[in-house]
């Protein structure tokens, strides 16, 4: 029986980058995300990540088909842009259920199943560290996202690992449809956004892939050398 992960945010960008990477290492993916995933070799199972209902039902689908986990990518978010001036209780249950919540409600519903030596990764982002203008709510949740990674590494040790990433810009189609990549990029260091698969990369190093069996509570940045800017 190989390996299981269960991906969140599965349908496109770094979510599918992820997915599409574990896949490749030998691992029966589940792809989780509100719409379907259509991932080649990959169990398509469409959730709400902010219902509890929701998560429970798909993780416990993910069991009887797939088997124990072994690898929790927390992949899905929302950024919408938020001032002080616009932010709203709408936009904030927005972002932080999806950001903070769904990240607790899948961990929550998959720690029961998690073999020993198992790994959670969360996607954090720079903006927990390094704030970008007008996202006020996104930069708080993944800030919440962080603590959140170190208190759920104490609570889930020495069993289980957790880790999370803070990526910079990201050509996904998400950070382009916000117009402000291409300026962004001039500040970069390296020149440009990375891949939805280079952050793949990273995750599955966290997760265990790489020698980072002895990370947890950690959260690495990568942004192309911009968070020193």
């Amino acid at each position: 029986m190989s390996n299981v992960a269960v991906v969140t945010g599965a349908a496109s960008g770094m979510g599918r980058a992820c997915a599409e990477r574990f896949l490749a290492e030998g691992y029966s993916v589940a792809a989780l995300d509100l719409t379907a995933a259509t991932i080649d070799g990959a169990l398509a199972v469409t959730a709400d990540i902010t219902d509890p209902a929701d998560v429970a039902a798909a993780i416990e689908r993910t069991v009887a088909e797939l088997g124990p986990l072994k690898a929790v990518v927390n992949a899905a978010g929302v950024y919408p842009p938020t001032t002080l001036e616009t932010a709203s209780t709408e936009l904030y249950r927005r972002v932080f259920d999806v950001n903070v919540l769904g990240t607790v409600l899948v961990t929550q519903a998959a720690a029961p199943h998690l073999v020993d030596g198992a790994a959670v990764v969360n996607f954090a982002s720079i903006d927990a560290f390094v704030p970008s203008p007008g996202q006020l709510l996104y930069c708080a949740s993944k800030a919440a996202v962080v603590a959140l990674t170190r208190s759920l590494a104490l609570e889930l040790a020495p069993r289980v690992r957790v880790n999370a990433l803070a990526p910079g810009w990201v050509d996904t189609p998400g950070n382009k449809a916000t117009g402000r990549m291409e300026a962004a990029l001039a500040e970069v260091p390296l020149g440009r956004a990375a891949t939805p698969e280079e952050m793949a990369d990273l995750v599955w190093f966290l997760a265990g892939g790489g020698g980072a069996a002895y990370v947890t509570g950690e959260t690495l940045t990568a942004t192309g050398g911009s968070a020193f800017r």
